[in-house]
């Protein structure tokens, strides 16, 4: 683990600088089951690409509030790090409606824009959330495609100035500074016994939201501070799960749910 980071964007920095190449972000569609596989170069990119489209598009300061109407997804979770980087307040967003200024950028779903637009954020971003970045099958007008807008911004992202520890960079079911996010993942990846030999599976669905990570989304944050690689995977039968996490040579799962097919072996469950 990175001892000087002190932000969850630089906590991220860290591990993504430790070995470019190695995997981070493994991620299977739940309509499609088709597989997309992120080195942690490549996922650091797409923060990047989206740390400046945030600055730089969005005109964003320090401190706005960007409200993530998103399930749990390697987009999503892309927005966070390029949030964090940013110095922007993240603010996760549960069920179908945008609540009225919950951000003052807000990121939503299809599903989610028209609430978005009606939310009274200044800027509105819609996700198509497609395993490969494609862009929506529509975007209202008044909104911004995130996967066509993205795309023309740099590869690398350098902030003007270092992101304050103490600033609030989490507002959901509870307030966190970065400082404070850093200090629980940590604890929760030592609790964890999370090495470099690990790869973590989380168990996710469309249906979920940011808050299934944990109200410090830590169930993210953890993995990231021991810099271990990640399986996004939707529940299947016994035998397609067991299979696929077998493939993907996962050691530890975040997520399981009542019914989940657990698969046999040496793969821990971690709460």
């Amino acid at each position: 683990m990175a001892a000087s980071a002190d932000t969850p964007g630089e906590l991220w920095r860290a591990a993504a600088d430790l070995d470019p190449a190695r995997p981070f972000a493994t991620a299977y569609d739940e309509d499609t089951g088709g597989r997309v596989e992120l080195s942690y170069a490549t996922f650091d990119n797409w923060v990047a690409k989206t740390a400046n489209m945030i600055v730089d598009g969005l005109g964003a300061e320090p401190g706005e509030r960007v409200a993530l109407a998103l399930p749990v997804h390697w987009q999503s979770l892309v927005w966070l790090l390029a949030c964090w980087s940013t110095g922007m307040t993240v603010v996760p967003v549960t069920g179908a409606e945008v609540p009225d200024d919950a951000g003052d950028i807000v990121v939503a779903d299809a599903s989610r824009i028209d609430a978005a637009l009606d939310s009274g954020a200044r800027e509105v971003v819609g996700a198509s959330l497609h395993p490969l970045g494609a862009p929506l099958a529509s975007c209202p007008p008044a909104a911004l495609d995130y996967a066509v807008e993205v795309r023309g911004y740099g590869d690398r992202f350098t902030p003007m100035a270092r992101v304050d520890p103490a600033a609030a960079a989490l507002d959901g079911d509870a307030r966190f500074s970065g400082s404070d996010l850093v200090a629980r993942a940590r604890e929760k990846a030592k609790g964890w016994e999370l090495t470099s030999a690990d790869r973590v599976a989380m168990i996710t669905s469309a249906a979920d939201s940011l808050s299934v990570l944990g109200a410090d989304l830590s169930c993210f944050l953890a993995p990231v501070a021991a810099a271990v690689p990640l399986v996004l995977t939707p529940s299947t039968g016994a035998a397609d799960l067991r299979s696929r996490l077998g493939m993907e040579r996962v050691t530890a799962i975040i997520g399981a749910r009542p019914g989940t097919p657990m698969p046999t072996g040496d793969i821990r469950l971690l709460h």
